[in-house]
């Protein structure tokens, strides 16, 4: 690109750079700029919003999302967007389950090799051959499934209102997939007796309590967030256990003067942004999924009205009653 187009773009795009300006350096913003600007007009064009998960980078998150948060908030803001195209910037699961809220709108997935370790953990079948050993039992899916595994549960939960979910349906053993660690935080919470698949997060499984034995030596008195997604002991070894929005709301109410996110790295990069005030510690795992979404991926996205997530019909009728069971409650 010519360097007076270039620099046209940081002109135009100046007020989004103040916002990013303590992480990304200005000869990195002129890089993503002309990106940034090219996905601002095309959104006014296509009447499209972006949806962004909080372990997006700060370029696109702070560059180019209309909507930001964890999954519940991505799901329920997708039911209330009026525009006709909805850009998922995330994994695919969460693309689906966009789709399967808003059924008449177009829904685009950046990269469809954007997956997640554990909705490829479990199948359909799977489910059905848990229900079959579990006769009566119901089931309750994460978010983080695909929409054939949603289909086959009875609701669905994020790790924002697991516990939630769990007791509202009133039976005293539930099934809970696929996330492990996820089900055995939320039975150390509960009386419901859960069910749990081994699936794993490949970002949060890695943790462990010794890596915060050692945080707490190396940095005195810093604060520990874990995501429930972690295993047991270290979650067990935090001061704080909770979504990626519950930590986000944890910094912003209680100000620790040092703080440590146990989850993916972007995700402390975008808190960290909004408060300068606290001192973030950097122990954190990259997710190699989300990182394939990148602002020129956006981009062609909605240059070229691609990939479109569909999803089959009957699936998607089964998948959208447990996904809005879940919203109703």
């Amino acid at each position: 690109m010519p360097d007076s187009l270039e620099r046209a773009a940081v002109a135009r795009t100046r007020h989004l750079y103040d916002r990013v300006a303590r992480f990304i350096p200005p000869v990195e913003w002129a890089v993503f700029a002309p990106d940034i600007d090219a996905i601002l007009a095309l959104k006014r064009q296509r009447n499209a919003v972006i949806l962004a998960h909080n372990y997006q980078t700060p370029e696109i998150f702070h560059g180019v999302a209309d909507i930001t948060g964890d999954s519940l908030a991505l799901a329920r803001e997708a039911v209330r967007t009026d525009a006709r195209v909805i850009v998922l910037a995330g994994v695919h699961f969460m693309a689906e389950t966009a789709k399967l809220l808003n059924p008449d709108k177009t829904v685009l997935a950046p990269d469809l090799a954007a997956g997640c370790s554990l909705a490829a953990s479990i199948t359909a079948a799977d489910v059905r051959l848990m229900r079959a050993r579990y006769p009566g039992v119901p089931v309750v899916s994460y978010v983080n499934s695909s929409a054939a595994v949603k289909a086959e549960s009875d609701v669905c939960c994020t790790s924002g209102n697991a516990k939630k979910v769990v007791e509202a349906l009133g039976a005293p053993r539930v099934i809970m997939l696929p996330d492990e660690y996820l089900a055995q935080n939320v039975a150390a919470e509960t009386k419901v007796e859960i069910i749990a698949w081994r699936g794993h997060c490949e970002v949060h499984e890695r943790f462990t309590a010794a890596e915060i034995a050692e945080v707490r030596v190396r940095y005195p008195g810093v604060t520990v967030l874990a995501h429930p997604e972690c295993p047991p002991d270290v979650v067990a070894a935090s001061d704080f256990c909770g979504s990626t929005a519950a930590m986000a709301d944890y910094v912003g109410a209680r100000h620790p003067a040092r703080v440590v996110l146990m989850t993916e790295c972007s995700m402390s990069d975008n808190v960290a942004l909004a408060h300068p005030e606290t001192e973030f510690v950097r122990p954190c795992n990259l997710c190699p999924h989300m990182k394939r979404i990148t602002l020129p991926k956006i981009r062609r996205a909605l240059e070229t009205m691609t990939h479109e997530v569909t999803i089959d019909p009957a699936t998607a009728a089964r998948a959208r009653r447990a996904v809005e069971r879940m919203l109703e409650l």
